[in-house]
């Protein structure tokens, strides 16, 4: 699954259209944020998401989840969010996620 960084200086329209093309394309992106500026842009950005896909009949869905990652040298906690469509979510794994999605690729 792809994943976006998204920064307290990303642009919520931007960031929401490539969630948006990820989506549609294979089912479901992962953001990466650090920081609650970050995060702020992030929620943001999956609002803007939704109304971008809802046209297509994709109901988006958002399953927070905390990351150790390294910045610069220095262990950091990040939160990533998976961004899906409600309909292929479930209680399904990430490969039948992803077997899902790819079976609705245009």
């Amino acid at each position: 699954m792809e994943t976006l960084k998204v920064s307290t200086r990303s642009n919520p329209n931007s960031v929401a259209g490539a969630m948006a093309g990820v989506v549609r394309s294979s089912g479901g992106v992962l953001v990466q944020v650090v920081g609650a500026g970050a995060l702020n842009q992030a929620i943001k950005a999956i609002a803007i998401a939704r109304g971008y896909v809802a046209a297509g009949g994709i109901d988006l869905v958002c399953v927070p989840t905390f990351a150790e990652v390294e910045i610069d040298g220095e262990r950091r906690t990040a939160i990533r969010l998976r961004i899906q469509d409600r309909a292929i979510a479930g209680d399904a794994t990430e490969a039948q996620m992803d077997a899902a999605a790819a079976s609705r690729a245009v």
